[in-house]
């Protein structure tokens, strides 16, 4: 067990001192992958913040349920009794008083309510479930509309299929680039490492002559591939925040116009994480291909 650690250690330390080796190149090709990487890396922070974006936006996840004139307190009560049974869904009540006073509020429409005779509003619950695709929101209107006194239910649904919509295609164009981006940084290992090869040739053919294994050649390798695709992976979420401060203020100025707060979502840490090991995987795929490829070479 020490003399295989002892290898890996020695193969990772020999993958250092050839990054370092050649600073220059090294980053050129850690920027090349670190920007491969911040396309789709960015367009999937971008894709989850339009996402609660949508799920945040006023109407859009809601359902209004509109109680019938004539219903009384304790059929109310029952219908906001089985609403908080409902599971995922949220439910604020709206008394009819209550929405006559916001109509009031609203200066061009003040005469009009003060000359009706009586109010003409119902009361209503304002639901807000946690899944709001398109076939959730429309089952549960259908289930609501069904209970007794139960006027009207509204949901724009046709904005909520939009958006889903358009959320799907997002993540598929996504998807496409993360594959297009991704068998090009497996290219860019891929010749760094073969290049390495080359300028090695002389060394590996000496050590397969005094009994080095395959093995034991190609490990400082594929530590080198993983490195360099693990810190391009760090170079891309760098990247990713930086294009994310620059477009935090005008964001958040844009929603405020709109009345709203809204501040975009950073990545975290485990996606951050996650963009660093996806980046030494596919680096290590890049340094195992090149291996394999180039050592045919010297047999």
């Amino acid at each position: 067990m020490n003399a295989w650690l002892t290898q890996h250690r020695a193969a990772f330390v020999q993958a250092v001192r050839r990054l370092a080796g050649n600073p220059f190149n090294t980053l050129l090709s850690l920027f090349a992958i670190g920007i491969a990487m911040t396309l789709p890396a960015f367009g999937y922070i971008v894709l989850d913040n339009l996402r609660s974006l949508g799920h945040s936006a006023s109407g859009g996840q809601q359902i209004s349920v509109f109680m019938a004139q004539d219903a009384s307190t304790a059929q109310v009560d029952e219908i906001r009794q089985r609403l908080q049974q409902l599971p995922g869904v949220n439910t604020r009540f709206v008394p009819r008083a209550e929405a006559l006073e916001r109509l009031q509020a609203k200066q061009d429409l003040a005469d009009i309510v003060a000359s009706l005779p009586r109010n003409p509003l119902p009361d209503a619950f304002i639901v807000e479930p946690t899944d709001i695709s398109p076939a959730a929101l429309d089952t549960l209107r259908n289930e609501i509309a069904d209970w007794p006194k139960v006027a009207h239910v509204q949901l724009d649904t046709a904005w909520v299929k939009r958006f889903d919509a358009f959320l799907r295609l997002g993540k598929l164009a996504l998807t496409l680039l993360a594959a297009l981006f991704a068998i090009g940084l497996i290219a860019v290992t891929f010749n760094t490492i073969r290049l390495q090869v080359m300028a090695k040739a002389a060394e590996i053919e000496v050590a397969r002559m005094i009994g080095a294994t395959d093995a034991f050649i190609r490990r400082p390798f594929y530590y080198f591939g993983a490195l360099q695709g693990a810190l391009g992976g760090l170079i891309a979420a760098a990247l990713v925040f930086a294009a994310l401060a620059q477009l935090a203020a005008p964001v958040s100025e844009l929603a405020a116009l709109y009345g709203g707060d809204y501040r975009l979502r950073a990545p975290t840490g485990i996606e951050v994480a996650i963009l660093t090991g996806l980046g030494a995987f596919l680096g290590w795929i890049g340094a195992q291909l090149s291996v394999s490829l180039s050592l045919r070479n010297f047999d």
